[in-house]
């Protein structure tokens, strides 16, 4: 543990798998109190009992995070323990597949609210918080590079990391006017080994198995390999740290060159 981001308090959500659980991991050995969210219990709590066991300090709420009270429960509960907030990754998300002629509007729905709505919800009630230690903070809201770039049959998958993006960069600038100390950028991860390839592939006829993901990136990466969590949280702890306390409004994409090729 070399501290990086020693005495912060860090919130992560969907942190019970795949990214999220990988930042919490990695923010909790570089020192930080992580409240880990998810809707997956089970799991969360086995994130939590490894952490605590690494000899790292974590706890885990039950969240959903379309759900606007439970956003207030969350912060509240936050500040009740901990008296402070100064990272929030925004992390939780859903990719559904499938053409767009095929897509219903429950789907397309469904995206938009745990993709979109959940980070609005995620800004809107974590930066109050933040703003109460006079610190500063460092908001980290998780994209896609297919919020860069278009993507055959995950058009409302593309949309709303394509949300995530502008509403980052927005949300930056207002931050940066208030003079409050509060950075907002966005990640974008390429292919990366998580749980979501099951319900991003699985929209699609005849399909119920998560690609290969080695074979998939020997062709569309240039470097040639799949990412794993680990290399995503490695870009998250540097924007959480005060390493980067120059960047605001930026996107930081690890993709093993994806999107440039």
């Amino acid at each position: 543990m070399t501290g990086r981001v020693s005495g912060k308090v860090a919130l992560v959500t969907g942190g019970a798998s795949g990214i999220g659980r990988g930042a919490s991991e990695k923010l909790a050995a570089e020192g930080a109190t992580v409240v880990i969210t998810d809707i997956q219990d089970h799991l969360g709590g086995e994130v939590v009992a490894g952490i605590q066991k690494a000899g790292g300090k974590a706890e885990y709420i039950h969240h959903d995070v379309t759900d606007e009270a439970a956003w207030e429960d969350v912060v509240g509960q936050t500040k009740a323990r901990h008296g402070r907030l100064d990272i929030l990754v925004n992390n939780a998300g859903i990719g559904i597949g499938g053409s767009v002629l095929d897509m219903t509007l429950e789907a397309w729905r469904k995206q938009i609210a745990v993709n979109l709505d959940g980070v609005f919800l995620g800004v809107k009630h974590s930066i109050p918080l933040m703003r109460q230690s006079g610190a500063g903070g460092s908001i980290i809201n998780i994209s896609s590079v297919a919020g860069l770039k278009g993507a055959p049959t995950l058009a409302g998958y593309c949309a709303t990391k394509g949300g995530v993006r502008l509403f980052t960069k927005a949300v930056a600038m207002e931050c940066a006017g208030a003079k409050d100390g509060i950075r907002v950028n966005s990640v974008h991860p390429g292919i990366i080994e998580t749980p979501i390839w099951v319900t991003v592939t699985g929209g699609q006829p005849g399909v119920n198995a998560p690609p290969d993901l080695d074979a998939m990136s020997e062709l569309a990466v240039p470097l040639g390999v799949k990412g794993v969590p680990e290399d995503i949280a490695n870009g998250i702890l540097w924007l959480a740290s005060d390493e980067s306390r120059y960047v605001t409004g930026a996107e930081l994409v690890i993709d093993g060159g994806l999107s440039v090729r």
